[in-house]
C-alpha cells in the first residue's frame, strides 16, 4: 500500500525571518504507520506538492489553525479523485467538526498503538469516519523514536546552517494557561517519557542541536533534574520552553548543554527581570514569547514593555498578537462577550489581529505589533540577534570537538546525498 503524508505550508509570521524546522508531528505520526506501508512524505514549505499523482491512501498532518485551509484545498482535490484522506495532527482536533466534510476519516488523539487498526480498516474497506482517542492517551512508554529518515534533510537549513531537530521528553501540561489549547489537547496530567528513551533517541539523532518541544520542562524538578543528568554525556547543545527557576536545575541544564530557552513575558515585573538574569548568568541565552493584546494592555503599555525587554539585554523577542484558538479558556471568554471579528482560519497567524481588544482599537494593536517589531530590532535585525546566539552556542561546540558547521563531531565522516547512512 502506497500511504502520501503531507505537511500544508503555511502563511509565516511578519517580521520574523523566514526559515523552516523539521516538523514533529509528521515523523512522530510516521513513526506508528505499520512497517509494510510504502510512505512517502512531502513537506509543502519547502518541497512542492504534486496533486496528480496517485497514491492509494492519502494523509494530512495538520499542526496550526493556519493550516487548516490549504489542508482542506488539499484533502477535496485528492478525494475529487476517489482517493481516501485520513486527516490528524493538533489542529485536527481542534477543527474536528469541520474537518470532517474534508475528510473520509478523522484522527483525534494520540496515535500510538492505534494505526495499525485503522490501516487494517482501509484495507479492509471499512474506514471509520472518527477516531477518536483524544480522551484516552496511550502509555508514554510506547512513544518511540520518531521516524526522521523521512525527511528532506537538506531543505531544513538557514544560509548553509543545519536548522535544529525536534524532539519531545514528555506530553501533557499540569498547567492550564489562559491563551493554551494543551490542556484540551493532551489532558492536565503531566506525562514524562522513560528518560532512557529520550537520551536514546536524542543520541541517534545526526545533529548536535535540537530543541525540546515540551510546552514546560518546569513540571517536575525530579525529574527535570534526572533528565539534564542524563542528557549531559552526549554533549549536545538544545532549546526549549522553560525550565525551572532554581540554582541546581541551572546549573545542570548548562551543563547539559542547554542553548537557549523560550520564556513568555508577560509584563514589566522584577520578577521576569530576575529570571533572564539569573539565565543570563548560568550562559543559558533567552528568547522571550511576547503576546500583545492582553486585557489589561494599553498602546502605552506596549512601548513600556519592547523599553523593559531591550534594558534587561533580551537575546531575542517574537512578538505575536493573542490568537483565540478554539478549545482555548480565552476564545470562550471572547464569544461570550461578542469579541471574536471574524472565523478566516488562514488569518490566525499570531500577526493578524482577529478580535476586539480591551484597551485598544484592532487597528492600533495592529500598529503596536509592527512597533514592537521594529523598536526592538531596530539596533539589530532578527537574523543578527540570531547570529549572536549561533557564536554562542559554536564556541561551545568547539570546546566540545564538536564541527559546528555541521552540528557532528570532528571525526564523524560528513554525508551528502551520494553517502548518506541508509
Amino acid at each position: 500500500m502506497r500511504f502520501k503524508l503531507i505537511y500544508p505550508r503555511w502563511p509565516k509570521l511578519l517580521h520574523q525571518t523566514e526559515f523552516h524546522l523539521p516538523p514533529h508531528g509528521p515523523v512522530c505520526f510516521a513513526a506508528t504507520v505499520p512497517k509494510d506501508v510504502e510512505l512517502t512524505f512531502v513537506d509543502e514549505n519547502v518541497d512542492p506538492l504534486d496533486l496528480n499523482d496517485s497514491p492509494d491512501f492519502v494523509g494530512l498532518s495538520v499542526m496550526l489553525t493556519c493550516q487548516m485551509p490549504r489542508a482542506w484545498e488539499i484533502a477535496d482535490a485528492y478525494r475529487a479523485r476517489g482517493i481516501k484522506v485520513l486527516f490528524g495532527g493538533i489542529s485536527t482536533m481542534l477543527h474536528s467538526d469541520e474537518v470532517k466534510a474534508h475528510a473520509d476519516s478523522v484522527f483525534l488523539g494520540e496515535a500510538e498503538g492505534r494505526m495499525e487498526a485503522v490501516f487494517e480498516d482501509f484495507k479492509a474497506g471499512k474506514l471509520k469516519p472518527v477516531y477518536d482517542y483524544l480522551r484516552n492517551p496511550p502509555d508514554i512508554a510506547l512513544v518511540g523514536p520518531a521516524r526522521r529518515d523521512i525527511l528532506n534533510r537538506e531543505r531544513y537549513n538557514f544560509r548553509g546552517v543545519q536548522m535544529v531537530d525536534l524532539i519531545h521528553a514528555s506530553r501533557g501540561c499540569r498547567f492550564n494557561c489562559f491563551p493554551c489549547c494543551t490542556p484540551f489537547l493532551g489532558g492536565r496530567n503531566f506525562r514524562p517519557r522513560p528518560v532512557e528513551a529520550v537520551v536514546q533517541e536524542m543520541a541517534s539523532i545526526p545533529n548536535n542541536r535540537f530543541f525540546i518541544v515540551d510546552n514546560s520542562l518546569a513540571q517536575d524538578g525530579k525529574w527535570e533534574k534526572e533528565l539534564f543528568r542524563a542528557i549531559a554525556p552526549l554533549k549536545k547543545k538544545w532549546v526549549s520552553h522553560p525550565i525551572l527557576d532554581d540554582d541546581e536545575v541551572l546549573k545542570l541544564a548548562a551543563e547539559a548543554g542547554c542553548w537557549y530557552v523560550y520564556q513568555a513575558v508577560a509584563g514589566t515585573t522584577e520578577g521576569i527581570r530576575r529570571r533572564v538574569q539569573r539565565l543570563h548568568d548560568f550562559g543559558i541565552g533567552v528568547e522571550g514569547t511576547i503576546l500583545l493584546g492582553l486585557d489589561d494592555q494599553t498602546e502605552d503599555d506596549v512601548k513600556r514593555l519592547v523599553d523593559f525587554l531591550l534594558e534587561m539585554k533580551l537575546d531575542m523577542a517574537e512578538f505575536t498578537v493573542l490568537v483565540p484558538f478554539p478549545h482555548t479558556p480565552v476564545r470562550a471568554q471572547l464569544e461570550r462577550e461578542g469579541r471574536i471579528l471574524h472565523n478566516d482560519w488562514v488569518r490566525y497567524t499570531g500577526s493578524e489581529v482577529v478580535y476586539r481588544p480591551a484597551k485598544m482599537t484592532p487597528d492600533v494593536l495592529e500598529k503596536m505589533y509592527h512597533y514592537a517589531w521594529e523598536s526592538f530590532y531596530r539596533e539589530a535585525d532578527p537574523s543578527t540577534r540570531m547570529a549572536r546566539l549561533f557564536l554562542n552556542v559554536i564556541h561551545k561546540e568547539l570546546k566540545d570537538g564538536i564541527d559546528p558547521e555541521r552540528g557532528l563531531p570532528k571525526n564523524r565522516v560528513r554525508w551528502g546525498k551520494k553517502d548518506a547512512p541508509q
